[in-house]
């Protein structure tokens, strides 16, 4: 150990468990207590504090923290300057970014931004929806909300600006959606005098290299097959274009090995067909990283 500690703020919440994930693919391994803000992690370069996205920014701008993870969103709704070393796109469901978007009942009149002219919007991003209002010339009442968002048109909320991956919730409370705010993705931000820092600079810098090899890796997998030589330019055009296979001898001459890597949900569509080109000893393999 350097006695060197790099500060770093997991998101508590929906991302928690896609975190966690992340970095145990990644090479790291956390573990969360539920009587605890302050997970394990097996690296003694690194002291995790657990805390909600959308605190972590300022967190971080404050010099409490050193780095974390937390959302696009968070640190234009927070107004921090912090230094945004990478976007990182996973989520509590998926891999795409998730949306802020304005929401009213189905049966609103409300169809556009203009027509929020004079109405009383609830949401949690309270910044971020009053510069989006300005943007548009717009002056609404715009108030925080503490939790269940969704529920609060018609009666205490003409419309809400809330945070979706499907849009799942909001049909199910009855709400359509007429704009988007932003699109956001988890980043991971450093405070600015810790970027400063050469060796706190260079942790974070590895992290976020096998962070993002573990990204690249997802939904794919390795093949490795035995090809006839004599087979190798049908097996090729099964292949996806600019597909980059590595190629190698066999101690049979009239065979080789070779090896790709393949969207898994590719996989079950060639196969059939490698077999019926010549392919044998066809073996899947998965991937926790793939470093660019």
């Amino acid at each position: 150990m350097s006695g060197n500690v790099l500060k770093l703020g997991i998101p508590k919440g929906s991302l928690q468990d896609a975190t966690a994930a992340l970095f145990e693919k990644a090479g790291w391994k956390i573990k969360f207590s539920s009587r605890s803000y302050y997970p394990t992690i097996d690296d003694d370069e690194i002291e995790c504090l657990l805390i909600r996205a959308q605190e972590i920014a300022r967190y971080v701008a404050d010099g409490v923290l050193d780095a974390g993870l937390t959302g696009k969103d968070w640190v234009q709704e927070n107004r921090v300057e912090v230094e945004e070393i990478a976007d990182l796109v996973y989520s509590k469901t998926s891999d795409r970014p998730v949306r802020w978007v304005i929401a009213v009942p189905n049966d609103s009149p409300i169809n556009n931004v203009k027509d929020l002219q004079g109405k009383r919007i609830a949401t949690e991003a309270v910044n971020m929806t009053i510069d989006y209002l300005k943007q548009h010339g717009v002056t609404a009442s715009v108030e925080f909300s503490w939790g269940a968002t969704e529920v609060k048109p018609p009666k205490l909320a003409d419309a809400i600006v809330e945070i979706t991956e499907t849009g799942s919730s909001l049909r199910a409370n009855n709400l359509r959606i007429i704009d988007t705010i932003m699109e956001s993705n988890t980043k991971f931000i450093m405070n600015k005098d810790s970027f400063k820092d050469e060796w706190k600079r260079t942790k974070v810098e590895r992290i976020v290299l096998m962070l993002k090899g573990a990204m690249a890796a997802n939904r794919k997998v390795g093949i490795m097959m035995n090809v006839p030589r004599k087979s190798m330019e049908a097996v090729m055009k099964i292949l996806p274009p600019n597909t980059k296979p590595t190629i190698s001898s066999l101690t049979d001459d009239a065979w080789a090995d070779l090896m790709v890597i393949l969207e898994e949900k590719l996989v079950r569509e060639i196969v059939p067909d490698l077999k019926k080109a010549g392919a044998e000893d066809i073996v899947e393999f998965p991937l926790n990283k793939i470093i660019h």
